[in-house]
């Protein structure tokens, strides 16, 4: 059950900051965790705060805190174990904030920083796409696949991207060179890419594997026991989550500050409103019209 609460401000501990939120943003794993499906790694105790992206004014620093201060417009993500980011106040680890480019708007830079991050480092540092090189981007329009092809697009590579019908022209606009249904046959993409990017974890294995040119690497982000399991076998399978990494994060909000990076908001409610807007958005579990942005007076 969701519910508005009045709690205590939080105080942020060493290498923390508390933030004072203007806009947070809803993903995917916020109602996982509501769930129950991420317990393994954020503990089984409720009831808990919900929300993890942020964007908002450094209210107080905790000992330790070098890089930011008081006063600071930033972005960024709270613990996974920790989140609350759907409140007044939040609290998280410096590494995790980046400061927020003037050229954005709260709700805008409130949208990047769990699938900017996520989106940046499968396909850099997981996937090591390099100028030239042909990628695959399984969700091409979900939260992450639309970070994931303006990150492919910059480096250079070629992108392919997959989609639901009648999407095809976002796809298209937001940079994909080729876009072929989200539920493809494979057989006729054998051995085209460099990576294969599973944004929606919905591609069979083999599927995935007969895309792969020589050499070339699989990057799922959605985890499963038996998708980390089959990631520690040798092959070309890797299991991906982002990490909280303030350098990368502010290469996403850096990057969408001169506008090579879109962000894409379906809809801006204020906090008061929130319970029904997250509610709606878990029962259709879609990211494709763009973020959920709450935003806070």
């Amino acid at each position: 059950m969701l519910a508005l609460a009045e709690v205590e401000t939080p105080s942020p501990g060493r290498g923390q900051v508390l933030v004072r939120v203007r806009a947070a943003a809803a993903n995917a794993m916020d109602w996982k965790i509501r769930n129950g499906e991420m317990r393994a790694m954020t503990g089984r105790k409720f009831p808990r705060g919900v929300g993890h992206d942020f964007a908002g004014v450094i209210e107080r620093v905790g000992e330790g805190v070098t890089r930011l201060q008081i006063g600071d417009e930033v972005l960024g993500a709270a613990r996974l174990q920790q989140a609350g980011a759907f409140a007044e106040f939040v609290i998280a680890n410096e590494q995790s904030v980046a400061h927020k480019p003037d050229a954005l708007t709260f709700a805008q830079a409130a949208t990047l920083p769990v699938v900017g991050l996520t989106a940046y480092q499968a396909v850099i540092n997981a996937g090591r796409l390099q100028p030239g090189q042909d990628i695959f981007i399984n969700g091409c329009l979900g939260g992450v696949g639309r970070i994931a092809v303006q990150v492919a697009t910059g480096v250079g590579a070629s992108v392919t991207g997959s989609c639901r019908s009648g999407s095809e022209t976002d796809a298209y606009q937001l940079g994909a060179n080729t876009v072929v249904a989200f539920d493809l046959d494979s057989a006729p993409l054998t051995g085209r890419y460099d990576v294969v990017f599973d944004t929606a974890g919905t591609l069979p294995f083999t599927a995935a594997r007969r895309m792969l040119k020589p050499g070339g690497r699989i990057i799922d982000i959605v985890p499963s026991a038996v998708k980390f399991a089959r990631s520690i076998l040798p092959g070309p399978y890797t299991a991906f989550m982002g990490r909280p990494n303030s350098n990368d994060l502010q290469l996403i909000a850096d990057a969408a500050g001169r506008g090579e990076i879109a962000t894409h908001i379906a809809r801006t409610i204020p906090l008061a409103d929130a319970i029904p807007a997250l509610i709606e958005l878990e029962r259709d579990h879609s990211s494709s019209a763009g973020k959920l942005v709450i935003t806070i007076p």
